[in-house]
């Protein structure tokens, strides 16, 4: 296993250290932001863009810190280890906390009992789409053609137990029909392989798809998404108004800690959280990747992980879906 670790510091206009102390918890110097992602990853550009915001509400500079590798362990292993002083956190992603542990025979944390759960950041959405060399046009065809053939379809994913494999899987499992599942070591490759028409659908982050979608590369033949049909893609219908009724994968980021985190901290950072949501320059961007920003309070969020993990859990169970 190979660990690669980059770390920036972003600085910026800091407020008064006065007024985090006011509310019973101030920053002791620059607060470390673990991500489980490369440099210039999604999750990357996403903290690195909140940053500015939370250093200036918090009074301290926050420093990005990435600790890629192992689908988010050697992240999530590291950062359990450390003090719940709010020096160190982590921006994770929903497979490391609610998909992981059904996966994995072993794991070097409980997504439960090891972290605190400070604020949810954004949800991601996502949309089927199908290759121009594949003729599929709707998700009526895709079903059609599979149940005629079954196992011919392919589909590309981000790689096994990736979100994009799950939706596809959980899209499969519910229409009674059978696709055959074809890997890739990120979603770039992925895209790539759906644009070139080597396989024949993928399940796809939107904001990834969305210009090959625009560029008539790829056919977006329905969306994954709680509340009603895309913005950016008005006229896709969802999976449920194309006939295949099934849970929504969800594809949230939430910055946590070490458990035992002081509530004070908890409630000073998720504050600073909201406000970085909030900021008019960053809904923008939200809006142009149909990005959607998420206000939940801890305890809220908790519940929300614990019943995605129960659901998402006995699924890729029944699947027999598992990772080494």
């Amino acid at each position: 296993m190979t660990l690669s670790r980059r770390s920036l510091p972003l600085l910026g206009a800091l407020a008064c250290p006065s007024i985090a102390l006011a509310q019973g918890w101030a920053p002791n110097g620059p607060i470390r932001v673990v991500l489980p992602q490369a440099a210039g990853s999604s999750g990357d550009i996403q903290l690195r863009q909140m940053a500015e915001t939370m250093q200036r509400e918090l009074g301290a500079p926050i420093v990005v810190e990435n600790r890629p590798g192992a689908n988010g362990s050697v992240a999530a292993g590291f950062v359990k280890q450390q003090r719940p002083d709010g020096q160190v956190l982590m921006l994770a992603g929903v497979s490391m906390v609610a998909f992981n542990q059904h996966l994995y025979r072993s794991l070097p944390y409980d997504p439960l009992k090891d972290f605190a759960y400070i604020a949810p950041t954004t949800n991601t959405n996502f949309v089927v789409v199908a290759s121009r060399k594949s003729g599929i046009t709707s998700l009526r065809q895709l079903v059609e053609r599979a149940k005629a053939e079954p196992g011919k379809l392919t589909f590309g994913s981000a790689g096994i137990a990736n979100t994009t494999h799950l939706g596809m899987e959980m899209l499969a499992s519910r229409a009674g029909i059978e696709l055959t599942h074809v890997p890739y070591a990120g979603s770039p490759q992925a895209a790539t392989a759906i644009i070139s028409g080597e396989v024949d659908l993928g399940f796809s982050v939107l904001g990834i798809a969305l210009p090959g979608i625009r560029d008539g590369q790829v056919t977006a033949i329905a969306v994954a998404r709680e509340g009603g049909r895309a913005p950016v893609l008005p006229d896709v219908p969802t999976m449920a108004e194309a006939g295949v009724d099934a849970p929504v994968i969800p594809g949230w980021f939430a910055l946590m800690g070490p458990a035992g985190l002081p509530d004070a901290a908890v409630t000073r950072i998720n504050a600073a959280v909201q406000t970085a949501l909030r900021e008019p320059a960053f809904q923008q961007r939200l809006i142009a990747a149909d990005l959607e920003a998420l206000f939940d309070q801890p305890a809220a969020f908790r519940r929300r992980l614990e019943n995605e993990s129960r659901v998402w859990g006995d699924f890729i169970k029944a699947r027999g879906l598992t990772l080494d």
